[in-house]
């Protein structure tokens, strides 16, 4: 019998997990749902029931993932995959906040019929619509996941598509799953393992032993720590290793923090990043060893260095940025007269500080694109380059290559070194969304290749001092934002004290914005001085705080 989406099974499905009747239902945010896990099991059936749907109206597989990556593990939350292996786009954002609405068995089930019938889902046959692809399901591993899971089980249930099953798996992972099977690639997770194994060992060439002279003193001999945030990330990076050792590579790691327990508690690219602090079983590190932090479901990294004193020296996705796109850059001088043909860009958001901007202007001869925060919108932008590099500062991002150029690459690339590079590169770089283990990989590969170490990585360019504040407010939607975020056009006069606060302040930026997963405005400010930029981002916190309605004290 084909799919058919069945009203009864929606009925009983939603029956089975009750919205709860105290509270409203969380709205989709910049990567998709998130809240305290008790109140998710409706949400979860709905996505379930909607990355069935969406399957339906694509021909092909889906996904759900169950996370809520870098939060808190009292947290959880669910990520819908699209057919690329991409986020949702914002249509079908709109269709999961009316599914998420809701609240009767009997609203469900006319809402989803009415979804199907606006994706002419009833008009499409298999010899047209293609074969039904389905819907894989995967979590990370915070305790409340098996009910979510059921949950988005029984939402796709309703429909007849069929479900896998994934079970534990990284964020990057199930995107790549979704983008490979639809592709026609092989796509289980061990396929996921060889890719960033085979991808490493062209990208490296004589670099993936350890007997090669003269490539360790300045990339250092001890190898790289790795913090796994005590996430799921943690067992697939230990698989990942002994994959990378079967394909002959010796790099060393030092994997910690691998749970069971303390989910980025005080540990992860999150906490490392926003804190600057070294996470929990780092504080004897030696100064200067090449450390590195995964978050929660391992789509954020970040690298750091520790400085002796409990602090440390980060390199964040800005910097990150900065690395792949010089080496992207450097292989390109290899094919002159095909270069130029190529469009290169960089994708940021207003979180990039400003002195990796003006480097990436000035030593490479790249114009930075500006996007509004959160990945998704990043991603698109760079998915109009030939090569897009993105990242938010967060760590969050991946090198996108278009299929014109990896094509134009295949032509050549027997006896073309850079064409060889750049393939070896789109291998490692996951195309479908950022991942912090292949990101890890491509890192430390350019490292070697350049013979580098941390600090000349360090001196690419020097950060502004900067500093990010939160204000709780009534109702984060009163901030109404233009130009990428930067500017505020409501409520009236707040972006002309903003201004006036900048200009008193030395190569003075900043900037605030509604959080788009709490009800918080985020403040961001970079000066000359790190306490000019203290000063600023508090000055532009009490104006919020002030125009905005904030709640409780000014930070």
């Amino acid at each position: 019998m084909p799919p058919r989406l069945d009203p009864d099974r929606v009925r009983d499905a939603a029956s089975r997990f009750p919205p709860d009747a105290d509270g409203d239902p969380p709205p989709y945010g910049t990567a998709g749902f998130r809240a305290q896990a008790p109140i998710l099991p409706p949400v979860l059936l709905r996505c379930g029931l909607l990355a069935a749907i969406k399957s339906l109206a694509a021909g092909k597989m889906c996904g759900v993932m169950v996370t809520a990556s870098h939060n808190p593990e009292e947290d959880n939350g669910a990520k819908l995959i699209g057919p690329v292996g991409e986020m949702m786009s914002p249509e079908w954002e709109d269709y999961a906040n009316r599914l998420v609405a809701a609240g009767s068995d009997d609203q469900l089930a006319a809402e989803a019929a009415a979804i199907w019938r606006q994706e002419g889902i009833d008009s499409i046959d298999e010899g047209r619509g293609g074969p039904v692809g389905g819907v894989v399901v995967g979590c990370d591993n915070r305790p409340s996941a098996g009910l979510l899971v059921e949950a988005a089980l029984a939402g796709v249930a309703c429909t007849g598509v069929p479900v896998v099953r994934a079970g534990l798996q990284t964020t990057p992972q199930l995107h790549f799953r979704v983008r490979a099977r639809n592709l026609g690639q092989p796509w289980g997770e061990a396929d996921y393992y060889d890719r960033l194994a085979m991808g490493l060992a062209k990208a490296s060439r004589d670099l993936v032993g350890d007997a090669v002279p003269g490539r360790w003193a300045a990339v250092g001999t001890d190898g790289l720590l790795l913090d796994c945030a005590n996430g799921v990330g943690a067992a697939k990076a230990e698989a990942l290793i002994a994959r990378l050792r079967e394909a002959g590579c010796g790099w060393r790691f030092d994997v910690r923090n691998v749970g069971p327990r303390g989910l980025n508690d005080r540990v992860g690219a999150d906490h490392v990043e926003k804190q600057r602090a070294l996470p929990l079983g780092f504080e004897t590190v030696a100064k200067g060893a090449r450390c590195c932090s995964i978050d929660g479901d391992a789509d954020r990294l970040v690298y750091f260095a520790p400085d002796g004193k409990r602090g440390l020296t980060l390199f964040d996705g800005n910097k990150i940025a900065a690395l792949l796109a010089l080496y992207i850059k450097d292989a390109l001088k290899g094919m002159p007269g095909i270069a130029e043909t190529f469009k290169v860009g960089v994708v940021q958001t207003a979180y990039a500080n400003g002195a990796s901007t003006n480097y990436l202007k000035t030593e490479l001869g790249l114009q930075p694109v500006m996007t509004s925060t959160g990945v998704k919108h990043l991603h698109r932008e760079a998915a109009s380059f030939d090569v897009g590099v993105y990242f938010e500062a967060n760590g969050h991002g991946t090198v996108l290559f278009s299929n014109d150029l990896i094509a134009k690459l295949r032509k050549i690339e027997y006896e073309d070194e850079a064409a060889r590079d750049l393939l070896a590169m789109a291998e490692v770089m996951n195309q479908a969304v950022g991942d912090a283990l292949s990101g890890m990989l491509m890192v430390e590969c350019i490292l070697r290749r350049k013979v580098w170490g941390l600090k000349e990585w360090e001196d690419m360019y020097t950060d502004l001092p900067s500093r990010q504040l939160k204000v709780m407010v009534a109702d984060r939607a009163v901030i109404k934002t233009t130009d990428a975020e930067t500017r505020c056009i409501a409520p009236d006069s707040l972006q002309q004290g903003i201004d006036a606060a900048v200009a008193r302040r030395k190569s003075g930026r900043a900037f605030a914005r509604p959080s788009g997963t709490e009800n918080v405005v985020r403040i961001y400010a970079e000066a000359a001085s790190q306490g000019e930029a203290d000063s600023l981002a508090k000055d532009v916190a009490r104006l919020v705080h002030k125009l905005a309605g904030g709640i409780g004290p000014v930070p």
